[in-house]
């Protein structure tokens, strides 16, 4: 299926899109040291039916960083504005996930439904182990480089699961081998929500799917239980047998589920969640 790109100024970044198909728009969030290619399976299973929009987080992929203060849900709200979108459904992996809980959060006027796919949390207590791990990032990549710097990334548990399927370890060794690293080696202009997402998950009144690896880190199944309890009717889906990257590990049944979904959301057989 054919697919339309460009690029959107939104603030002082330049974010790079990619539509493909036609209906109800779906916005796919990618995670932190990838970029929109992730999602290639899915726009693949789901661009016959749906609108499937995805985009490279400023700094990541085609997109360019941009040096002011930002969020990446105002500059969600930015690309959506730009392409004409009132409302969509976004689906957002581990760092673009806290993106779309955020963007739920404050734009709930533009959320039609929410995925989120071993998502990151604002305001979760993440575990002394993953905070050194990520501290340590940029002190390889200015003492030792960009290289040593990236593979010290994929030695992550996050991805162990993941880099034993070949496909999988493919598409990932290929955005993490050419991520710029900008994250690593310049102070990050990001703004937090305050409060934090974790105290308003009240707030969201959307239906909402929870999807997460059964072997992903502790951390992250964390994550999917607050947001399991916190979201009124939210929907948790546990992938067995796959990691932190559902989409890649276990596509077929990922494609399944979350399309399922989908379509009982533009049906409007679900509210709430429910």
């Amino acid at each position: 299926m054919a697919s339309k790109s460009g690029h959107a100024q939104i603030a002082d970044a330049s974010l790079y899109y990619e539509i493909t198909g036609e209906g109800e728009p779906v916005v796919l969030v990618h995670g932190f040291a990838l970029d929109s290619r992730m999602w290639d399976g899915q726009v693949r299973a789901w661009s016959p039916h749906y609108q499937v929009i995805r985009y490279d987080l400023r700094g990541f992929g085609k997109s360019s960083p941009g040096q002011d203060p930002y969020t990446h849900a105002d500059d969600l709200m930015g690309l959506l504005r730009h392409l004409e979108v009132p409302r969509a459904t976004i689906v957002g992996l581990s760092l673009g996930g806290g993106a779309a809980i955020n963007f739920a959060l404050l734009y709930p006027e533009a959320a039609r439904a929410l995925v989120t796919v071993d998502p990151t949390l604002g305001g979760f207590q993440f575990s002394s182990e993953f905070m050194a791990a990520q501290a340590a990032l940029p002190r390889v990549a200015s003492e030792e480089g960009l290289t040593p710097a990236r593979a010290s990334w994929l030695r992550s548990p996050l991805f162990s699961h993941a880099l034993r399927i070949p496909a999988a370890a493919n598409a990932i060794r290929t955005m993490v081998g050419e991520y710029s690293g900008r994250a690593w080696t310049n102070p990050d202009k990001g703004r937090r929500l305050k409060p934090p997402a974790i105290v308003r998950l009240a707030e969201i009144n959307v239906p909402t799917l929870v999807v997460v690896g059964e072997l992903d880190t502790a951390d992250f199944r964390g994550i999917a239980d607050t947001l399991a309890h916190g979201i009124r009717g939210a929907r948790l889906v546990v992938v067995k047998g796959a990691g932190h990257i559902p989409n890649l590990e276990a596509p077929e049944f990922f494609n399944d589920v979350v399309l399922d979904f989908l379509k009982d959301v533009h049906a409007g057989g679900a509210h709430r969640g429910t």
